[in-house]
């Protein structure tokens, strides 16, 4: 659903601009009390898992793909305000190196697939988690529900964007009904794929998950006759927490490499949601070649390098390795500062 340079308003453009703008810097400053010491280490790795999945387009309809967007994804995992920092780093990756999505657009991008995602998904999945029985499978299946509402939310609100600041004269309600129908469809890929990963790291590790906060147990001991909580030292999870951290975070990155340096070449080729709708409803009219199209990385692939597979790859591998140095850093960053103010008050 990246939103490319002229389907969008100079006016609308701006505006969303200031938006995203606005709830970075707020993020920043929610981020601060997210990024802990589990949280920390995995939010620069759920950006670049992001970025891996964003590559593999999944075919929902005749001619027409999906692929992850990824906020309700983040915000289960990390927290939502790290969440929509995560979305907002892979979308400034591929905007500059990849040529996708406009970079007059990226406010556009930032407030719909960001803000708008991790917002609707967050929501949904803490109503949930209050009124589910406290399980596993309660959190695998409200984050499923959640990634599949946040889908449908995104392109609503792409079509309010294109409403108010739409550059061709297209019946609206035709992009609405265009636009939230083929996205709830995939809207359940990005479901299956949320539910299976937050899953899989529930199994392993459910207190690196933020959104699952509470749902380990505590080690009981019987003392004198009654149960006692046993000190957290004791507890399975603390016990294992140092020694597979590591292991988690190398499985990510390696599972990321592959996705998106092998599995990628096997993606649909067909155009995505927006694409699709777009081509189909002549919103595309006006559009502008990307400002960076003469990237060496433009359309995920490596300039003279003529072997499509190896092409793909390559760019895929280097577009991991680059989101998760910059998130690294950045949530490093802002960890380092909540540290720092922590000292000083």
């Amino acid at each position: 659903m990246h939103v490319p340079d002229g389907f969008i308003d100079a006016p609308v453009s701006a505006a969303t601009g200031v938006v995203a703008a606005a709830a970075i810097a707020v993020s920043l400053r929610g981020a601060r009390r997210e990024l802990d010491e589990r949280t920390a280490p995995l939010a620069g790795l759920v950006a670049a898992f992001i970025f891996a999945v964003q590559m593999l387009n999944f075919p929902v309809a005749a001619g027409t793909s999906g692929h992850l967007l990824g906020g309700a994804l983040a915000a289960i995992l990390v927290g939502p305000y790290t969440g929509v920092l995560c979305v907002s780093v892979v979308l400034l990756m591929q905007g500059i190196l990849f040529a996708d999505g406009g970079l007059t657009a990226l406010g556009v991008n930032i407030t719909d697939m960001a803000i708008t995602t991790t917002v609707v998904a967050y929501a949904v999945f803490r109503g949930l988690v209050k009124i589910l029985p406290r399980s596993r499978r309660s959190i695998t299946f409200a984050s499923f529900t959640a990634a599949l509402l946040s889908v449908p939310a995104a392109a609503l609100v792409f079509t309010l964007l294109y409403a108010l600041g739409g550059t061709t004269d297209v019946s609206i309600g035709k992009v609405a009904t265009a636009m939230i129908g083929v996205h709830v469809l995939i809207g359940v890929g990005e479901a299956a794929i949320t539910a299976l990963t937050v899953g899989a790291v529930i199994a392993v590790r459910p207190d690196l998950v933020y959104g699952a906060r509470g749902l380990e147990q505590r080690l009981k001991l019987r003392v004198n006759g009654e149960l006692v909580d046993a000190a957290p030292q004791l507890s399975p999870v603390a016990a294992t927490a140092r020694t597979s951290h590591r292991k988690v975070w190398i499985t990510g990155l390696v599972a990321s490499l592959l996705l998106a340096g092998f599995v990628s070449f096997y993606a649909s080729s067909n155009p995505d949601g927006l694409e699709k709708v777009a081509a189909d409803q002549g919103i595309d009219q006006k559009a502008k070649e990307h400002a960076n199209a003469d990237s060496p990385l433009a359309d995920y692939g490596v300039r003279d390098v003529e072997d499509a597979r190896l092409s793909g790859g390559l760019a895929g591998v280097i577009g991991v390795g680059v989101t998760v140095v910059a998130g690294t850093g950045v949530f490093w960053a802002v960890r380092k500062r909540r540290n720092t103010s922590s000292q000083a008050a």
